[in-house]
């Protein structure tokens, strides 16, 4: 009886897959239930969301790899709303979204969707926090946020073969980080993105350039990327800590770095490489120390002898933290008074990651250069046009409501 049961369930979820990827298949959420594995849909992680209630929920649907194009119908017909939409660890799509009572918005995005599988012989070693994350498992998950998420339908599909994808390989300041307080510049820039571009966030916390590639996530990247594709590639912070022989920021980082540039135009990708963002260290006289050393000078070194477009992110955020003074620059990082947040008994100050404020403002930056470096990519961004690191946003008018994953230990990396 349970071996029919499982072929029934196996027959519900090949149907429905294979449904996803020739049509939309649309949800009312107002009918929906508890995920299940055999319904392959539903409220997950948290509880559904009452009538009136604030609190975030979750929806997700199983689907296999690949980029999705996700219509969600924001409103209520008798309340109104202000709603934000996130993905899979924490990936912003639509920031506060209002709705009046009676008002229904459409809003459009593409969400990648993926596993470490690579072949049925290779995948990439994720680390065994990872896979507790969204990001990583057989599900498309997406989280609705706000100060009073109303939600009516979401409707997904596969997203167009043509569609730009935009692979992101780096560390801690890139990598869609899945608890609060923690986020980086990665988890930001879809939001910046039109709905023909698919960002591809393979970066994670504490790797170097050296150990992405050992860890098969390059290789992933590689795997999926196709003729046209981007590849940004951070790395920095944590090379520096490499001492063994051979190690150096013109030795086997730079070599690592080559490798990147190597394997993205073999596959006729295009790399872009990006600087590390600086460290919040300031001198005795309100200068930002150099903490890098010839970690930066050697990306440039490279991009420039490679004829790659270069992303100076060093330069940008250094601009960014001075303009910003000693004290008001530590909103760009998590700096937090003990118990703000659940179990945080003691103070938070970390000066290499950021805040959700912080990754939105270096997500900015990143726009900047792309706009500088990039211009073809750049016709695709809808958000940051004319920003300037010298004149940050104001603290107060950025707007983020938490999600309910919290975690008081720093991400890894230095």
């Amino acid at each position: 009886m349970n071996i029919q049961k499982n072929l029934i369930a196996l027959v519900i979820l090949n149907f429905h897959f294979l449904s996803l990827n020739l049509s939309a298949q649309t949800y009312q959420l107002a009918d929906t239930t508890r995920y299940s594995e055999i319904s392959g849909y539903g409220y997950d992680f948290v509880a559904p969301p009452a009538k009136s209630s604030k609190s975030p929920f979750f929806f997700s649907v199983k689907v296999p790899d690949g980029n999705y194009l996700v219509t969600v119908k924001l409103g209520n017909k008798t309340k109104a709303g202000i709603t934000t939409v996130r993905a899979e660890s924490r990936r912003l799509f639509i920031q506060n979204c209002v709705t009046r009572k009676g008002e229904f918005v459409e809003k459009t995005f593409v969400v990648n969707k993926r596993t470490p599988r690579i072949t049925d012989s290779e995948k990439v070693k994720i680390k065994e926090r990872e896979k507790t994350y969204l990001n990583w498992d057989d599900k498309l998950t997406l989280e609705f946020n706000g100060d009073l998420p109303m939600v009516e339908t979401v409707g997904i599909k596969a997203a167009h073969e043509g569609t730009v994808q935009v692979f992101l390989c780096g560390n801690s300041t890139v990598v869609d980080q899945n608890d609060e307080p923690w986020a980086s510049w990665g988890q930001m820039i879809p939001a910046f993105f039109d709905t023909s571009v698919a960002v591809v966030n393979l970066a994670e916390s504490g790797e170097s350039a050296t150990s992405f590639i050992a860890s098969n996530r390059l290789k992933k990247a590689i795997s999926l990327c196709k003729k046209g594709d981007y590849i940004l590639v951070e790395f920095g912070h944590n090379d520096e800590k490499i001492t063994r022989a051979g190690s150096g920021a013109y030795f086997s980082f730079m070599t690592n770095l080559k490798i990147f540039v190597d394997e993205a135009r073999a596959k006729g990708a295009n790399p872009v490489l990006v600087t590390p963002t600086a460290r919040r260290q300031f001198e005795s006289n309100g200068n930002l120390k150099d903490t890098h050393g010839e970690y930066d000078d050697a990306v440039r070194f490279l991009a420039e002898k490679e004829n790659v477009p270069l992303i100076d992110l060093t330069a940008m955020t250094t601009t960014m933290y001075e303009a910003l003074g000693t004290e008001k620059s530590k909103k760009l990082l998590v700096h937090y008074p003990a118990n703000t947040f659940p179990n945080q008994s003691n103070p938070l100050a970390d000066n290499t990651h950021f805040s959700t404020f912080g990754a939105y403002q270096t997500a900015k930056c990143v726009a900047v250069g792309l706009q500088k470096a990039v211009p073809a990519l750049a016709l695709h961004l809808t958000d940051s046009v004319g920003f300037n690191p010298a004149f940050p946003d104001d603290f107060d008018s950025f707007k983020w409501n938490l999600s309910p994953f919290f975690e008081k230990e720093k991400p890894d990396g230095k």
